[in-house]
């Protein structure tokens, strides 16, 4: 009986030195009877093990017919979002109403199994249930090069005024994640902002001051062109140096910081308040829908904190309560304490909103882009 007290008070000790297990097992299953034979199933999501987005990187394992499976391990509470393609954005796995769904989530508790039953897949004509629409006069410039980074598609979405007053120069809003933007045909997901309807109306209400919108289209590189890494140092660079002065020489564009703007979601919020941080003699407003200022191995606190130069900075932060939004709410709340303490001012430097029903996705931020063009812009 002592050897067994001594055993057992060697695993209490060991368990309370060493803690228990922080990661949890996943296994995720797709059936889907209908598939060919020579059809792969692939997961794609919002991590670098999921292929950040990448619709053909990530091959589930066939382990018999029609059924397809992937395990991998998380950090116990950490979340997820994925999708389920067959190598493409045109062969998406739809709901059973045959319409794109939102995202999956999964939030890592507990060792789990997820099953999904898969029977409808897009098609190229599933695709064009998504009508190319945009309100306004845009323009495209295709494949536009950066220094050091792969090229790009770019979107400018002129006011209602542009053609007739050939005499006005107008603010420029310059937006990450371009292809969200406008145009449910281009959006990932097949939603947009709607930023060109609002947009639209507000300045036809006469609400809000007209001003060109810049869609930067984001690439295969989009997590790390987004966050404060070496190439996100160059695609900030990038926008600076190189979009900036194109779109001053080609449009009739006020030029100055107080006239120039920035906002996007996620890691394109990061980094529109990242131009406004670094390059704050560019930038004025930054417009930040459920920023990744911190979270796991990523954090931009830290600089700010370190940074001892007083900045001119007008913030605009808006955040969800549900799944990877909640995840984002500490990282939020320590740049809040940050700028606080270093004497920054709410509802004068910077402005912050929770809706703690929203979730992380398109929809949620298109329904705030009235608001906060309001917000941001009104007369």
């Amino acid at each position: 009986m002592k050897i067994f007290n001594k055993i057992l008070y060697l695993l209490l000790f060991s368990t309370l030195l060493f803690g228990q297990d922080d990661t949890v097992d996943v296994q995720i299953l797709v059936l889907s009877s209908d598939l060919k034979e020579t059809e792969n199933v692939y997961i794609v999501g919002n991590q670098e093990f999921l292929g950040y987005w990448d619709p053909s990187k990530v091959k589930m394992t066939k382990i018999n017919k029609g059924e397809y499976s992937i395990s991998f391990k998380l950090e116990k509470y950490s979340s997820i979002e994925f999708k389920f393609t067959l190598g493409s954005w045109d062969r998406e796995a739809l709901d059973e109403n045959s319409e794109v769904p939102e995202n999956f989530e999964l939030i890592a508790e507990k060792d789990t199994v997820l099953v999904y039953n898969i029977k409808n897949w897009a098609h190229e004509f599933v695709r064009l249930k998504f009508n190319g629409q945009v309100t306004g006069n845009v323009k495209y410039y295709h494949s536009v090069k950066g220094n050091g980074l792969v090229d790009r598609d770019v979107i400018v979405w002129l006011p209602p005024s542009y053609e007739n007053n050939s005499k006005k120069r107008y603010p420029v809003f310059y937006m990450h994640d371009g292809q969200n933007l406008f145009d449910p045909a281009t959006a990932s997901f097949g939603i947009d902002w709607q930023v060109d309807e609002a947009a639209d109306s507000l300045m036809r209400q006469n609400k809000i001051e007209e001003m060109i919108i810049v869609g930067i289209y984001n690439t295969k590189n989009r997590s790390t062109e987004y966050i404060n890494s070496p190439l996100g140092y160059t695609y900030m660079q990038f926008v600076v140096n190189q979009l900036k002065p194109m779109i001053d020489s080609t449009y009739r564009t006020k030029t100055g910081r107080e006239f120039t703007y920035t906002g996007g979601s996620s890691a394109g919020a990061l980094i529109s308040f990242m131009l406004l941080w670094e390059h704050n003699n560019i930038f004025s407003k930054a417009l930040c829908f459920s920023p990744a200022f911190k979270i796991e191995k990523l954090d931009y606190v830290s600089t700010v904190e370190k940074d001892k130069k007083r900045k001119n900075i007008k913030v605009y932060i808006a955040n969800g309560g549900v799944g990877l939004d909640a995840l984002l709410q500490p990282g939020l709340n320590e740049m809040i304490d940050t700028l606080l303490i270093k004497g920054y001012d709410e509802n004068k430097n910077f402005w912050v909103n929770v809706y703690p029903n929203d979730a992380h996705n398109e929809t949620f931020w298109a329904k705030r882009i009235p608001f906060y063009l309001n917000l941001m812009f009104g007369k």
